[in-house]
């Protein structure tokens, strides 16, 4: 399997003489189900929607929000977010994800061509979403970030694809027939990873309410594997870390200057997305970036980030 853009880069940390980081305590259960992230093993057959549904059912909640639609015949890694943690969703939507797929040729296509027309879609295309889609229908560009051929049997192409979120592998099957000349289409899907999370960390819905029902009787411990905290749906975005005499203001709708940054990592641009952290390591904010990591290591003064969504409340 490949590796997404954000698993090939490895960040240095840079810490602000006196800043000290804080062991945090763990987060009670009720927290998890009011906050967390449940990564469910979509089944062939139902909506994303209607997964999402079942588990707010299941657990009791006013809320629970998907990350990244399925269509209904997909199955595979499905992140669903629990109550006041739906707002993770907008850092989760626009990260790479990757799928198994079975394309099926409509007519018998020479290896050699077929090979080199699969994997010159690999880079930036320009994809109009299919007619059934959760997005309006306006063509827009998409990045393939690897395709790996795995077995191609009779007309039947099993490849693994790596994309940016957002991108429809259904009508990238449509496109690379169009471009055979004989025309193709997905036959099986399955995603394997969404942003930070993979498919070895789901499970399904029959084990969420199992675990339900022992967290009802007093016992906790399957479900507190189940649910993962609201900070695993940044693993992905790069870091800040702000004083602890900042946090108050940033919950109250302050916006993060220089002075209140008390580490960072290396390596963030100009306009991305990322996670503001208290100093016990807890998801404050995300937001995006006003400098660079180059500008704060210089100590530039002024706005580091424009915040998007504030999580915690003080």
């Amino acid at each position: 399997m490949g590796e997404l853009p954000f698993e090939k880069i490895t960040r240095e940390r840079i810490i602000s003489e006196g800043f000290k980081f804080i062991k945090a305590e763990q987060p009670t259960t009720d927290h998890l189900l009011h906050n967390g992230i449940i990564l469910i093993d979509k089944p062939a057959g139902p909506t994303s929607h209607q997964v999402s549904d079942q588990i707010k059912k299941i657990l009791n909640l006013k809320k629970a929000g998907h990350s990244g639609t399925l269509d209904p015949n997909v199955t595979g890694l499905l992140p669903v977010a629990l109550d006041k943690g739906t707002k993770i969703i907008q850092a989760l939507l626009n990260a790479g994800k990757e799928y198994v797929c079975v394309m099926h040729i409509h007519q018998d296509v020479e290896e050699k061509k077929l090979r080199d027309i699969i994997m010159s879609f690999v880079g930036k295309i320009r994809q109009l979403p299919p007619v059934k889609s959760a997005v309006k229908r306006q063509e827009r560009t998409r990045e393939i970030y690897s395709i790996e051929i795995f077995e191609i049997k009779n007309r039947d192409v099993l490849f693994v694809v790596d994309c940016q979120g957002g991108t429809y592998i259904r009508k990238l099957c449509s496109d690379i027939g169009e471009k055979l000349g004989c025309g193709a289409h997905m036959a099986e899907l399955r995603r394997t990873k969404a942003g930070p999370f993979n498919e070895s960390q789901i499970i399904n819905l029959h084990d969420l309410a199992d675990a339900f029902h022992e967290h009802k009787n007093g016992n906790d411990v399957e479900l507190r594997k189940i649910i993962l905290p609201i900070e695993t749906g940044v693993k992905h975005l790069p870091k800040i870390w702000v004083k602890k005499t900042t946090v108050k203001s940033l919950c109250h709708g302050a916006q993060l200057k220089s002075m209140g940054v008390g580490a960072f990592e290396s390596g963030i641009k100009k306009d991305d997305m990322v996670a503001v952290m208290t100093p016990e390591n807890k998801l404050l904010l995300i937001g995006n970036a006003k400098v660079t990591s180059k500008e704060l290591s210089n100590n530039k003064s002024g706005l580091v980030v424009k915040t998007l969504r504030v999580f915690m409340s003080i």
